[in-house]
């Protein structure tokens, strides 16, 4: 039983480093999934029969061509990924960054209520999600809880940069005599 203790203390004190590493899995995994999903609306367009059956995209393709709505929404993943890997340096592109993918993810959400083929059966009652869409879909669940905890990061590290007038990159500010006055 002491062995147990022993275990459980030492895992405790290591929580503040295990957090820290959650945060830059999280973080960065973000970008990396952004990043490649968003790179490969370039190579193939697999989101053209969810799109299609959108009360809120589907329009796009009344204007737009696939190919056009593809690169559009690979675009715009792949800014949202480059914009959040920037957080250290500018938390409030990073921020930007952030709310694009936090939009990006409600839109695929809502594919899951619009989507033929979503639920592939039932079990006592309870849908069961195919494997494509709905499985496919339902993890952007977590993905825009991750987009949301990446906002509300980078909306306090610029509060905080702003307040404690820090300039980018570490600069020490500099006052002129009628500022600090």
């Amino acid at each position: 039983m002491a062995n147990v203790s022993n275990i459980s203390a030492s895992l405790e004190r290591a929580g503040g480093r295990i957090a820290v590493a959650g945060r830059l899995v999280s973080r960065y995994g973000l970008v990396v999934v952004l990043a490649w999903i968003g790179a490969g609306k370039y190579v193939k367009m697999e989101s053209r029969v969810l799109i299609e059956h959108s009360p809120l995209l589907g329009w796009l393709y009344d204007f737009l061509s696939y190919r056009t709505v593809a690169n559009a929404l690979g675009s715009m993943e792949i800014i949202a990924a480059v914009f959040i890997a920037v957080h250290l340096l500018w938390p409030r592109v990073s921020a930007i960054g952030s709310a694009l993918a936090v939009m990006l993810f409600l839109g695929t959400l809502s594919f899951l209520f619009t989507t033929p083929g979503v639920v592939d059966t039932f079990a006592d009652g309870f849908p069961v999600l195919s494997a494509q869409p709905g499985q496919f879909l339902l993890k952007d669940l977590v993905l825009i809880g991750v987009a949301l905890w990446t906002l509300g990061d980078s909306l306090e590290a610029a509060r905080t940069k702003r307040v404690n007038n820090t300039p980018p990159n570490g600069q020490v500010a500099r006052h002129t005599t009628a500022e600090r006055s």
